[in-house]
């Protein structure tokens, strides 16, 4: 692809190396925001650097928030008893959208996944153990996608926290097995929360 411009190039360059996003693609939302008032871009860019420099996540939960302590972490009316494990923040707002989940949840931040190099030590898993261990935990739901890795990461989590007096749960099977569940629909998310079974259940399907 030629450029008369560098600049062009550069953008475009930057774009293209966001998910989902070729060089084609790339082109059209730069000269589209060539298009637009100087302002929005303005806003835009600035939207972006505050993104990377003030952004951080909860001390609690890990999850991205704006303070040191999440809204769902800080709100009184959540059961700080009850913990869903999930991935990240975009299974926080897949379950958050249903209505269903009254609890706190625990973003590990990735999948254990020996083949990409992910390790249980590369995930939060021990603040979550540390959790249980306070004994301030009833119920520990596991909320991971049904693939491989997921099943492998929910495993771990179960044998570290065995010893201790919590209940496990996972997400009732409503969640096609290797579907991702910000993908899932808010109805059958919804049901998997408030249907969800023992975890010890799952190990034997």
């Amino acid at each position: 692809m030629e450029f008369s411009s560098k600049l062009l190039e550069n953008a475009v360059y930057e774009i293209s190396q966001l998910p989902g996003i070729g060089k084609r693609t790339a082109l059209r939302l730069v000269l589209h925001l060539l298009r637009q008032d100087i302002d929005q871009t303005t806003r835009l860019s600035s939207a972006l650097v505050n993104l990377r420099t003030e952004i951080n996540f909860c001390k609690s939960c890990h999850n991205i928030s704006d303070v040191e302590l999440c809204e769902i972490c800080a709100n009184p009316l959540r059961d700080k008893e009850v913990i869903c494990v999930v991935e990240d923040i975009r299974d926080v707002m897949a379950i958050e959208s249903t209505g269903q989940f009254r609890g706190l949840y625990h973003v590990l931040g990735g999948k254990i996944s020996p083949i990409d190099g992910v390790g249980p030590s590369d995930l939060f898993i021990s603040s979550l153990v540390d959790k249980v261990k306070a004994g301030k935990v009833k119920e520990i739901i596991f909320a991971l996608s049904s693939t491989m890795e997921g099943d492998t990461t929910n495993f771990y989590i179960y044998k570290q926290i065995e010893p201790y007096e919590v209940v496990t749960s996972t997400i009732a099977r409503g969640i096609a097995v290797g579907d991702e569940l910000e993908y899932a629909d808010q109805i059958t998310l919804g049901r998997s929360i408030l249907h969800r079974i023992p975890f010890e259940n799952s190990l034997k399907s």
